[in-house]
């Protein structure tokens, strides 16, 4: 499985569960860094920093460059450095997107700006809600950084960013660009930061939904591993099939 440059892996699910790290996973990127593979890590989590999701990994063994970790948040600031560059932006988020903003110098306003973006926030209230709807009815770009509806934690399933998006989306009757997966804005980056074609990429997740159809739109290579979201006889019923097949990534370091 060296055949490839770029191996583009999912994290929670993936690569550990919560706190809980996935040893095969684990022992596949190592088996990959030994063979002087360095691979990518993409995330919809927009909360965390590149920094924290770094010590995350280290925690369980998984030592990686903070560029290797692509998150949906730095993907929205590369987006509106690009697209809004110089434009006020109101931001619905916390430290992740916060300091993907920052790294890229956008300047954030409590008022009404030229660009919404919104990712998941903890502290979210009626005003900032109200802000958001009201910048967008205003003629603002609407950008979330992932339509996750719900995402997991020790209580169970609780509300995303996706929830929280939908809210604005159905007040204003105003459809927002997404940045995380299913969306391929995070391989684009990696690719066009380093130059791969296509065919030297890989996505590799346990998520048909998000993990396996960012691949398949992004028209790269598919593995899906049986270890999250979805099990291997879902994903056989979809009508777009990923590449691969793994009950877990230790069939691919023997």
């Amino acid at each position: 499985m060296l055949s490839y440059k770029a191996y583009c892996l999912d994290l929670d699910g993936t690569v550990y569960r919560g706190k809980t790290p996935i040893k095969e996973a684990v022992d596949f990127v190592q088996y990959l860094q030994s063979k002087g593979v360095e691979p990518f890590f993409v995330t919809n989590n927009s909360s965390m920093t590149q920094k924290k999701l770094q010590e995350k990994l280290a925690i369980m063994d998984v030592h990686t460059d903070q560029d290797h970790i692509i998150s949906s948040s730095i993907a929205a600031a590369n987006y509106m450095d690009e697209y809004y560059h110089g434009k006020s932006v109101f931001m619905i988020g916390e430290s992740g997107l916060q300091d993907a903003l920052d790294s890229k110098q956008i300047v954030i306003t409590e008022d009404i700006g030229d660009v919404v973006v919104m990712g998941i926030d903890r502290a979210i209230n009626y005003e900032k809600l109200a802000t958001a709807c009201l910048s967008v009815r205003a003629g603002a770009t609407f950008i979330s950084t992932n339509s996750d509806h719900a995402f997991p934690n020790e209580r169970g399933l609780v509300p995303g960013n996706g929830a929280f998006t939908k809210l604005v989306e159905h007040s204003t009757g105003v459809e927002p660009i997404f940045m995380g997966k299913p969306q391929p804005y995070m391989l684009e980056l990696i690719q066009k930061k380093y130059g791969f074609k296509k065919e030297e990429m890989i996505m590799i997740g346990d998520n048909y939904q998000t993990d396996i159809l960012t691949g398949i739109r992004m028209g790269i290579h598919t593995a899906h591993v049986n270890s999250g979201v979805n099990r291997t006889e879902e994903v056989q019923l979809q009508r777009e099939q990923p590449t691969y097949f793994l009950q877990s990534l230790l069939e691919w370091t023997k």
